[in-house]
């Protein structure tokens, strides 16, 4: 995997099976606004890790998967996992066909963590976008503007 901390301002499609999920790490190249070393990007991917990826710094964060060729994407899948602050978090998901060009929205979403309660938020979509270069996930942990770091337990793509 290849992966760039990149400051915050900054084609053939493939079928899949509708039971697929891709291997991120072997055709993207994942550009974050922060990462904390304890908790790498990395873990997010695979579906198995308990790690999951943390911001290093406070504050709204940015990841983007560039792929290696535009894909078909079926199916997008994120779960997020606080255990430790009451926050109200959104994100945003958009979508490109070129690396450069103007990111459409998927979804825009909020959810109420709560570590009396609601600890999880696992949202699949299902989609149907054709010759997909870049997906960027825009993170605002907390809009009341409390001091919460920005996390993701789990992104996938089908």
């Amino acid at each position: 995997m290849r992966k760039r901390i990149v400051c915050q301002t900054a084609n053939q499609s493939q079928p899949l099976s509708a039971g697929t999920w891709l291997n991120l790490e072997q055709i993207v190249t994942v550009e974050l606004t922060s990462e904390d070393p304890k908790f790498p990007i990395e873990s997010v991917f695979d579906g198995n890790s308990q790690l999951g990826w943390r911001a290093l710094e406070k504050g709204n964060q940015q990841i983007r998967l560039i792929l290696d060729q535009p894909i078909s994407v079926r199916r997008i899948r994120l779960r997020f996992v606080e255990t430790e602050v009451a926050r109200t978090q959104e994100f945003t998901l958009k979508w490109s066909s070129m690396q450069s060009g103007h990111a459409r929205e998927i979804v825009r979403q909020q959810w109420n963590f709560s570590p009396a309660g609601s600890t999880t938020e696992v949202e699949e979509y299902e989609t149907n976008l054709d010759g997909v270069a870049v997906l960027e996930l825009a993170i605002q942990p907390d809009l009341e503007g409390g001091g919460a770091k920005a996390t993701l337990a789990e992104w996938r793509i089908g």
